[in-house]
């Protein structure tokens, strides 16, 4: 990346510029050939995506910042809160930007609600498998972050948590399920722990809360999760996860209104009147609350189920073809289409080298300290058998001497002057 160039002095044609970027964008993740496991979740549908497309050009530059202004956006906003409280059983429901958003707004809700009970200095309880966002919440918010170990199956430990809660705990967050392992947290232990002591309890489900309805729905095996279990208060749920809305757009959902009154800013102590938010954005986009709408209406219940189908046959898919093969294995028993894999207890293997060697063959999976990382979309389930293959060809090249790079990249990443 050149970045010393000053200000462009002058402008650049439209078709100079689409040059660019079209060359530029050879090299960018394909997230359609069915091979990348992150970022992205193709949902192999034609014409969803081309409805996409189409909505969001409708309303590339509208404001949702007064909603009043675009009364379309405004019926699509409050339609979808309608949708999700509905799937979810919540009170109340409010749109964001993003899973950090989401959980910021509920790691906010959780410091007010505590200072409302006249705690000072407001904790946060949460396994170390919980996403960064709570820290990087509890960071911006200045609340207590306590992170606690995790039980040998990679969920949260409840007896840990009963150990830790305190009269200062503002919130127990659980997830459903983790992203390093895929697995549900005992979110109704957590749950009965922070009802016990007064406090809120937060389940994230940003990564599985538009897949487990469905998922339970076809028959899967569900642990309890949602406002169904007595004591939780608020949900994270992310619309462009499984959801399969475009970028930039996620729910945080309340199990009452009250409670997301304390997310909500009010504020007229100023000439240009009355400023209010419910979320902590100012300017909203109106492309992805269309796009949100447009998909969930577009889907359905029955297409949700159909696609939630797809990524089970996908899940079983992959399952079969690393549990086939003797040096690797699944860590734990994730509970839904998100895992990681890696050396079975009795072998020794490079796992970076199978990564890179993978990444030859076009393949692009994540990678983590215990191993390799997938998260399975609708479109996985069209290449299983290529997967199996080039796993296995893989495998033997780090059976003759292959060494890892190092090279694999990180969850997020960093760019700085």
């Amino acid at each position: 990346m050149n970045d010393t160039r000053g200000f462009p002095p002058g402008g650049t044609p439209a078709g100079e510029i689409l040059d660019l970027v079209r060359s530029e964008r050879s090299g960018d993740l394909d997230w359609r050939s069915g091979r990348a496991f992150s970022l992205v979740y193709n949902v192999d549908d034609p014409d969803l995506e081309a409805l996409q497309h189409e909505i969001a050009g409708m309303f590339l530059h509208e404001n949702a910042l007064n909603p009043f202004r675009y009364i379309t956006l405004l019926r699509m906003e409050a339609e979808i809160l309608a949708f999700v409280r509905d799937l979810f059983g919540a009170g109340a429901a409010a749109l964001s930007s993003g899973g950090t958003e989401s959980i910021f707004l509920a790691v906010l809700t959780a410091r007010e609600d505590a200072r409302s009970r006249g705690v000072a200095q407001p904790q946060l309880l949460c396994p170390t498998t919980a996403h960064p966002a709570f820290a990087k919440a509890c960071h911006y918010l200045d609340v207590e972050l306590t992170k606690l170990p995790v039980g040998p199956d990679g969920r949260a430990d409840p007896e840990r948590f009963a150990d830790a809660v305190s009269d200062r705990t503002a919130l127990v967050v659980g997830s459903a399920p983790c992203y390093p392992y895929g697995v549900i947290d005992p979110i109704t232990d957590l749950a009965a722990i922070a009802a016990a002591a007064g406090t809120l309890c937060h389940v994230d489900a940003c990564l599985g809360g538009y897949l487990l309805p469905f998922w339970e729905e076809l028959g899967e095996s569900v642990a309890p999760w949602d406002f169904r279990v007595e004591g939780v208060t608020s949900i994270s749920a992310d619309l462009h996860k499984y959801g399969y809305s475009y970028k930039g757009t996620s729910t945080i959902l309340y199990r009452d209104r009250d409670l997301q009154q304390r997310q909500l800013f009010m504020y007229d102590d100023w000439p240009g009147g009355l400023y209010a938010s419910m979320s902590a954005a100012g300017t909203r986009p109106g492309g992805p609350i269309a796009g949100a709408w447009a998909t969930i209406t577009h889907l359905g219940r029955t297409g949700y189920l159909r696609l939630a189908d797809r990524v089970r046959t996908a899940t079983h898919g992959f399952r079969e073809a690393i549990d086939s093969i003797d040096l690797l294995q699944v860590t734990g028993d994730p509970d839904l289409s998100i895992f990681e894999f890696g050396a079975a207890p009795e072998a020794t293997l490079d796992t970076d080298a199978v990564g890179d060697a993978m990444d030859e063959r076009g393949w692009n999976l994540d990678r983590q300290p215990g191993g390799l990382h997938v998260m399975l979309s609708p479109g996985h389930d069209r290449v299983v058998d290529t997967f199996a293959a080039d796993l296995r060809a893989s495998l033997e090249e780090v059976r003759g001497g292959r060494v890892g790079t190092g090279a694999g990249l990180a969850y997020g990443g960093v760019v700085e002057e």
